[in-house]
């Protein structure tokens, strides 16, 4: 019973930390996924459909038109990158 514990949590950590290298998606497939309308850019309403917090819009929407496009998702998540260290 002791090995079957031990080994359960050994896969489970080793499932842990492959999610978390698991690479991001490219940020123009991410804006492909969320532009619904098929216009090159996510628009706010957009942007919240696809679960991501409505008050981060306006600080990733770099050119304030109201749409974000992959330019300035890439930089923002560039920037969060820098932020933490990474």
């Amino acid at each position: 019973m002791r090995t079957f514990i031990i080994t359960t949590v050994a896969v489970a950590m080793l499932a842990a930390a492959g999610a978390a290298s698991a690479q991001m998606p490219a940020p123009a497939d991410m804006i492909k996924a969320w532009d619904k309308n098929s216009d090159g850019g996510v628009s706010k309403d957009e942007w919240v459909a696809a679960g991501r917090p409505a008050e981060r819009f306006e600080m990733v929407d770099a050119n304030k038109d109201g749409k974000v496009v992959a330019a300035e998702l890439e930089a923002a998540m560039a920037a969060m990158r820098q932020r933490n260290g990474g």
